[in-house]
């Protein structure tokens, strides 16, 4: 496995001191990382003709610096999005071509309509995003959707959704802490997400129980009420070497990206969790 960070990872220190995508990029790079994934690109963090501009620039200076784009990352919602939604997600598929990342992860949903399950869901969804993974195909781009927001988040919904979807070119972004965001442990998580892996995330949190207070600032609520609060990858509560080592034992080699969402001073965090994680990966 090779090593990379998100974007989004340097969402703090962008907003406090204007940094550009290529400023982050040279961190990155300066830090030791070999890899970088994009979240959505935006034009107010780096001025452009266009985003399909930004995106041969960002391609162009990471190649210069040798850092490599490895993944890009949108929004999406196909319950209720119909054509229009599944054309505004081809239209970031060709964005990530652009960028000459070969992964590109969308969501799948983030609320259930009034009256119906998550199955339903599935059902209504595994259409639009086959025809998104058809298209990306074509354009040498490979397609999945992460373990997050609520509604399909826990690992046999997510498989129940690839399942469904039954397209080669479609699987799974393990992020290893999203997890417990539905309270599932990744003890029992990984091992079912471990063979549909794309790509995968590295992150972690600090965990209370539903029955204590809530800490207050920076922490949010699981689906059943537990407490969450971003930390430090190696700080909180994921058991990091274990999911690890499912990923290798399941044959995936490709990239692990530090995602960092804690109230720590970002940069520094950074640098703790690319040092933990390298130790992790050189094991």
């Amino acid at each position: 496995m090779k090593l990379g960070v998100s974007s989004y990872s340097f969402s703090k220190h962008i907003k406090q001191t204007g940094a550009t995508y290529r400023d982050i990029c040279k961190i990155a790079r300066d830090i030791g990382f070999e890899g970088i994934e994009f979240t959505d690109l935006d034009l107010n963090v780096q001025p452009a003709r266009d985003v399909g501009a930004l995106a041969d620039d960002i391609r162009e200076y990471c190649k210069e610096i040798g850092l490599t784009i490895i993944a890009y990352t949108v929004g999406a919602d196909f319950v209720g999005g119909g054509a229009e939604e599944v054309d505004k997600v081809k239209a970031k598929v060709d964005i990530a071509a652009r960028l000459g990342a070969r992964v590109m992860r969308h969501d799948a949903t983030w609320k259930l309509p009034d009256g119906q399950t998550w199955r339903d869901v599935v059902g209504q969804i595994a259409e639009p995003i086959r025809a998104v993974a058809e298209y990306a195909q074509g354009k040498g781009v490979r397609t999945c959707t992460e373990n997050h927001g609520y509604v399909l988040q826990d690992a046999h919904r997510v498989e129940t959704l690839i399942l469904a979807v039954n397209h080669p070119n479609y699987g799974w972004l393990v992020d290893m802490g999203n997890f417990l965001c539905v309270d599932e442990p990744a003890l029992h998580a990984l091992p079912i997400a471990a063979p549909y892996a794309f790509h995968a995330h590295a992150k972690d949190f600090l965990y209370k129980p539903a029955w204590e207070t809530n800490p207050g600032e920076g922490w949010f609520p699981s689906r059943n009420g537990s407490h969450l609060r971003g930390t430090v990858v190696g700080h909180g509560v994921v058991p990091l070497a274990y999911c690890i080592g499912v990923l290798r034992e399941s044959g995936y080699d490709g990239w692990l990206s530090y995602e960092f969402e804690g109230m720590e001073e970002n940069l520094p965090a950074i640098k703790a969790g690319y040092q933990v994680l390298r130790n992790l990966l050189e094991a």
